[in-house]
């Protein structure tokens, strides 16, 4: 049976490219489906049948890797979380929020800083610290400004041959990165919300759209992210700098903050991990234990 992967989703068809063939194939879903909730989305591996014609019917998706909402996609390898630096004012605490949403998903972050033309001189040092900061972590800190000539060729080997999605603030430089990849989108950078959501070139379905070696949704679709499903427990894995420490914990479910012999708690004191880091992930993870209980409907 036939393989591929569902590109594109809309009015009640999947699109999938069958690598093997070249070819998209448009498809239905099975009604088993629905019986069962299962809905496919763009980015799911499906097997499929092609019926008389060239239309198919979609005859099972494959397991997830993982799966956003917001957009509604699946199987994403990486995101690239584009913040400025200035214009708006560089937000560190929104940042380790997206980055904390995208690796409790089993995401790549990729940092991409824009607007670093617009620091004052006695701004950039601070920027430069944060770049560093994360750098340090183990994230990948693309800086650009405006007009850069070699945007492009800085972020297109970081999309090569994976599924990325953009994600960020509006007014941050999501559509100036969109027009450098994509050129025919020709998005406005006078309103990039309303271009990206309601604007004539606006999709209100999602797609992967090849760029380069890679794969890309062709709009954000998201610029916020909640922990509704992250438990307190879970909460210092997607902190690389915590994880990596936390076996040298005394208590196995250490949560780093009142407990002793803490590793985290002495990582923080000896400035091998940044206390703005630290406060955040306090600040989420008493955000995470003040919300209200979910309650199934069985």
């Amino acid at each position: 049976m036939p393989k591929g992967q569902i590109r594109k989703a809309l009015s009640g068809f999947y699109y999938v490219y069958d690598k093997e063939t070249g070819r998209n194939i448009q498809c239905r879903g099975r009604g088993v489906f629905r019986n069962r909730q299962v809905h496919p989305l763009v980015g799911d591996w499906v097997d499929y049948e092609v019926e008389e014609g060239s239309d198919g019917v979609l005859m099972h998706v494959h397991e997830r890797d993982n799966e956003l909402v917001r957009p509604p996609i699946a199987n994403i390898d990486q995101a690239l979380l584009v913040f400025s630096a200035k214009q708006p004012d560089f937000h560190p605490l929104l940042l380790d929020r997206f980055l904390t949403a995208i690796e409790a998903h089993n995401i790549q972050p990729v940092i991409l800083l824009t607007k670093i033309d617009l620091l004052a001189d006695d701004e950039k040092q601070a920027i430069v610290q944060y770049s560093e900061d994360y750098r340090k972590i183990g994230y990948e800190v693309i800086e650009t400004f405006k007009g850069d000539p070699k945007l492009a060729e800085r972020i297109l080997p970081v999309l090569e041959g994976k599924v990325s999605v953009l994600a960020g603030q509006s007014g941050v430089g999501k559509s100036t990165a969109l027009n450098t990849l994509l050129p025919e989108l020709q998005l406005k950078t006078d309103d990039i919300s309303k271009a990206l959501n309601r604007g004539k070139h606006t999709t209100r379905h999602v797609e992967l759209i090849e760029v380069g070696d890679g794969l890309l949704a062709d709009t954000p679709g998201f610029s916020s992210f909640d922990f509704d499903m992250l438990d307190k427990e879970q909460l210092s894995a997607c902190f690389p700098e915590m994880a990596e420490r936390s076996g040298g914990c005394k208590f196995r479910e250490c949560l780093h903050t009142n407990e002793p012999k803490c590793a985290v708690k002495r990582a923080v004191e000896d400035g091998e991990i940044s206390t703005y880091r630290y406060d955040h992930y306090v600040k989420f993870l008493e955000e995470i234990t003040e919300r209200k209980p979910r309650y199934s409907n069985d």
